[in-house]
């Protein structure tokens, strides 16, 4: 039996500390990695990458006097449906990974990171999650207020960087508009130690990061060591 997970979910909050932990990840040496967090060499699917590429296409229509697609120019969002098609888009990368090789996951991790707000947003978005990752995810939720989610998406903000996972910000009205509420309380009420998606019933665990543990590496350790250790006993 393999030592790793095959796939982790990381969510939360915008700024919650996501990437941090991810990055945290690429720079631990692959047999602490392994050993500790159960997390062998990995790639990441983000649906950040599909959202920034949104904004280009439709930067490009309009440069070539197309209409917008899926945004207007101040980049609000004009169908609800797009942040489903990046779950789905998600999905697809995945499924293509399993079929160049059935046997991806004997040495390979998926980590998979997306935020979500709203009354039923992070439920939402599961349910577009094809089976195949279903079947072989846990989840790690990282915990923090939208006050804090707001003040970490100022600090990490640096122009000319816009597009990039670790420094990325989103304005304040659509922190506001997105994200001010979202369902994590509604789902860790329902069961204490996994989500039921479609039937499929995934473990979770939260990594709690108030006060902040993500600028430090120690903590971010000791916080995901205890936290995948969690997943790792559910998931066996």
């Amino acid at each position: 039996m393999s030592n790793n997970l095959p796939i982790l979910i990381i969510i939360g909050r915008p700024a919650a500390g996501k990437s941090e932990v991810i990055d945290f990840l690429k720079k631990c040496d692959p047999k602490e990695r392994l050993e500790r967090f159960h997390v062998a060499n990995f790639e990441e699917l983000d649906d950040f990458v599909y959202v920034w590429e949104t904004f280009e296409t439709d930067d490009i229509l309009t440069k070539h006097g197309k209409p917008r697609k899926w945004t207007d120019e101040k980049y609000w969002f004009n169908d609800h449906f797009i942040w489903n098609l990046y779950i789905e888009r998600i999905s697809l990368e995945y499924r293509k990974k399993l079929a160049r090789d059935p046997n991806y996951h004997d040495a390979m991790t998926t980590v998979v990171e997306f935020a979500r707000g709203g009354e039923d947003g992070i439920r939402e978005a599961l349910s577009y999650l094809h089976e195949d990752i279903l079947k072989r995810a846990v989840l790690m939720y990282i915990r923090v207020t939208f006050e804090e989610s707001v003040r970490k998406n100022h600090r990490r903000a640096r122009k000319g960087q816009e597009d990039s996972i670790l420094y990325h910000s989103l304005p304040d009205e659509k922190m506001e508009f997105y994200y001010k509420t979202n369902d994590w309380d509604v789902i860790e009420a329902a069961d204490p130690n996994v989500i039921d998606v479609k039937g499929f019933k995934v473990p979770y665990a939260v990594f709690e990061n108030m006060p902040e543990k993500t600028q430090d590496p120690i903590q971010i350790g000791q916080e995901l060591e205890r936290v995948t250790k969690k997943l790792w006993a559910a998931k066996k």
